[in-house]
């Protein structure tokens, strides 16, 4: 009995040993993120041999075009900045981020980079860029790379698959950067290349058929079956809709900056707009020191959604409706400093 005894009060001491150790590894990131977010450089920032890196060049340019985009970029960091802590103040909830957090944080080793992916944000030009950064002069030109290949995930490595000390080491010493839209004009974005497409029956069959099964009277045994003519009046319904966050978080292509990116933990140095596309993000290029062999691919396209687009999208919900969606996008608005739009009838 006496040996019995000794041999569970090891085992709890272990258990013990154990719990602290994985609370003590928490703890050391998000007390990083914590210094971070007061100065930037609180520890010292290594770089290449011989080179001083992309984050060095951010914060103090030696370049004069570097000088004048370093005023804009700090004004968007201070946005972000005060919008975390009017929201800090006002909620009661504390939030500590874990690596399964971290997986839409790219890693570019060599140019000592991190890119948070906002899908319907030029994402998938910008997997191809990134593609080319860290693929050793495998690719040269980034839209030699198929679309579908840029989406698969071994292509690329994130930040969730390094252990903690190297999550921190990268959090401090890389340039961490992501790029923004208006909030509505991606959702809209999101709606139509997922649910007005006839390619994406992956969509259609993941979220179309749940959506017309809970949202739409008198459905059809094919709509049931299909998924495939979601009304973008139902796709709001079901946003907006308690239980769609009871069965978890959202879909990454329709999900808020806030939450995939996590600004209000990570310091981001450096807020990209989808507006100034091609300008901010040779910038980041530039930045790195891989501006004069690769550019950002031109972005052309003619049927991409804009805000003309959107006013008629929500013009076909209902008041109600539009001020529940402003109400989940509104840290992107407020955090992105986006004006609340002229067409939302917010009664």
């Amino acid at each position: 009995m006496k040996q019995t005894l000794l041999e569970l009060m090891r085992m709890s001491r272990i258990c013990r040993m154990v719990l602290a150790t994985c609370l003590g590894s928490f703890i050391l990131v998000i007390f990083y993120f914590q210094i971070m977010r007061r100065n930037p450089f609180a520890a010292d920032v290594c770089c290449r041999k011989g080179s001083r890196n992309a984050l060095q060049e951010l914060y103090n340019p030696t370049q004069s075009e570097f000088s004048s985009a370093a005023i804009l970029h700090q004004t968007r960091r201070d946005q972000v900045a005060e919008t975390c802590r009017a929201h800090s103040a006002s909620s009661r909830k504390r939030r500590v981020l874990t690596p399964g957090d971290l997986k839409h944080l790219v890693v570019d080793e060599e140019h000592e980079l991190i890119y948070c992916y906002v899908p319907k944000v030029a994402c998938t030009n910008w997997k191809r860029v990134m593609m080319v950064l860290t693929g050793r002069g495998k690719y040269s030109d980034p839209m030699d790379i198929p679309s579908n290949e840029a989406h698969i995930p071994s292509n690329l490595k994130t930040l969730n698959q390094y252990s903690i000390t190297e999550i921190n080491h990268r959090l401090k010493s890389y340039l961490k950067f992501l790029f923004v839209r208006e909030p509505f004009e991606r959702l809209v974005s999101a709606y139509r290349n997922k649910f007005t497409l006839k390619y994406n029956s992956s969509f259609h069959k993941r979220f179309g058929t749940r959506i017309v099964r809970r949202y739409r009277k008198n459905a059809t045994q094919e709509a049931l079956a299909n998924g495939a003519d979601v009304k973008f009046r139902e796709f709001a319904e079901y946003l907006v809709d308690p239980a769609t966050l009871r069965d978890g978080p959202l879909n990454e292509h329709w999900q808020t900056v806030y939450q995939l990116c996590h600004p209000c933990h990570i310091h981001y140095d450096m807020v990209g707009k989808y507006e100034t596309l091609e300008e901010d993000a040779n910038y980041v290029l530039r930045l790195a020191g891989a501006g004069d062999a690769l550019r950002f691919p031109t972005y052309a396209k003619s049927t991409r959604t804009t805000d003309t687009m959107t006013a008629q999208f929500f013009s076909n919900i209902s008041s109600l409706q539009q001020g529940q969606l402003y109400q989940l996008y509104r840290q992107d608005f407020l955090m992105f400093n986006y004006s609340t739009p002229s067409y939302l009838r917010l009664d």
